[in-house]
């Protein structure tokens, strides 16, 4: 009897670095988008998001600082 193999989850990645799993609702509109930003730019969907947090929060940190 051959050993059968269990199918990995579609979606399953492992973590890159020290990154976790987070979980957020947004318009569809929006994701949309950023998928497509990221085939256009060669990045996954979570680097695309990712990069713009730390934008956001840069600016955010500039604007309590005054």
């Amino acid at each position: 009897m051959v050993g059968k193999r269990k199918a990995s989850k579609r979606g399953k990645r492992t973590p890159i670095g020290d990154r976790v799993q987070f979980l957020m609702m947004m318009h569809p509109d929006v994701i949309a988008d950023i998928k497509q930003v990221g085939i256009e730019e060669h990045r996954a969907a979570w680097d695309v998001m990712e990069q713009a947090a730390r934008e956001f929060l840069k600016r955010r940190e500039r604007k309590q600082a005054r």
